[in-house]
């Protein structure tokens, strides 16, 4: 099969992961924990995961002239991502994440030092603009600057490709940039954000769906971890079950979710289907440490979508009368 093209244009920092026995709270020291280095940042773990999942990637990004930057292109071209369109800036220091991870649940708190990935220009995304309107599917986040984020919209739009939104971190976006965006995936917490309604079950995943959609965005997916992610469009709604796993370290799975969405759906799955690959690869990653380390490999996702013990197929949101919990 050929490799689909996928543009990544995000971020990219150095994770510094100390898994604890429980997450400290405010003004509280928690001994004991054990330390990891790897790398992260949303775009990157989204590149990363597309690629692993079978896509050719290309990432847009700007990094620091420093070892964590140096560290960050060798990672990618050991991947196979295309680095043309990483910028380096000699003024600033390569974005970097402070993490804490609970080591029984796998919740973690997250911190981050943006660095250089607050220097992606319009210049920057415009130089990468046949690359972004070559490809299929072009992936965005909110760890960069929101005018990169509007230029990549406004690239791929015009070009007739398929953008991938996921506002995270959750900020302020205007409905013009909204109504570029095929498919938007928050989380609960980010769906709240945008659309001030608490996800607790099926029926409020349906009730933000409708709003999103009704903000212009094409298809709006909210990814809910254990039970899978929930998947609405103008003409249908469906929970699209995940797979029983044991969480390790969540870590970046919601960015390997998207990137290997935005594979299958190059391929030409439809919707559901390619949330059905993505739950895959997210649940795989969050039985691994790190980020980008966590990210399946195609063989690997296709394994679990063939053998897992426990796997449902999609429902229709009028056949579920509470959260599913597969």
């Amino acid at each position: 099969m050929k490799k689909i093209d996928v543009v990544v244009v995000g971020s990219s920092n150095t994770d510094m992961v100390i898994r604890l026995d429980r997450l400290p709270k405010p003004g509280e020291t928690v001994i004991g924990g054990e330390f990891n280095m790897a790398a992260g940042g949303k775009g990157a773990n989204q590149a990363v995961g597309a690629a692993r999942a079978g896509g050719h990637v290309t990432m847009v990004a700007c990094l620091g002239r420093d070892m964590f930057g140096n560290q960050a292109i060798d990672g990618f071209k050991k991947e196979g991502i295309n680095t043309d369109f990483i910028v380096r800036d000699p003024g600033a220091k390569s974005g970097v994440a402070l993490i804490c991870v609970d080591k029984k649940s796998g919740e973690n708190s997250i911190a981050v030092a943006s660095g250089a990935n607050a220097h992606l220009s319009l210049k920057d995304v415009s130089d990468a603009g046949k690359a972004i309107a070559r490809a299929e599917v072009v992936i965005m986040q909110l760890e960069i600057p929101i005018a990169a984020v509007e230029a990549a919209a406004s690239l791929a739009s015009k070009a007739g490709v398929r953008i991938i939104l996921n506002p995270a971190p959750a900020q302020y976006l205007t409905r013009a940039l909204l109504k570029q965006v095929s498919i938007f995936t928050p989380n609960e917490i980010e769906a709240e954000f945008y659309t001030g309604i608490k996800v607790k079950t099926l029926a409020d995943a349906a009730r933000a769906c409708d709003e999103l959609i009704s903000m212009g965005i094409e298809t709006a997916i909210i990814t809910l971890g254990a039970r899978g992610s929930f998947v609405a469009t103008k003409d249908e709604k469906k929970l699209v079950p995940s797979f029983k796993i044991t969480p390790i370290d969540t870590t970046g799975a919601g960015d390997i979710y998207n990137g290997a969405l935005a594979v299958a759906l190059g391929e030409g799955q439809s919707i559901f289907e390619s949330a059905l690959f993505a739950n895959a690869a997210g649940a795989l990653a969050a039985t691994r440490l790190g980020a980008q380390p966590s990210a399946p490999k195609r063989d690997e996702i296709d394994a679990l979508l063939a053998t897992a013990e426990v796997k449902e197929q999609a429902e229709p949101i009028e056949n579920q009368v509470s959260p599913c919990n597969p």
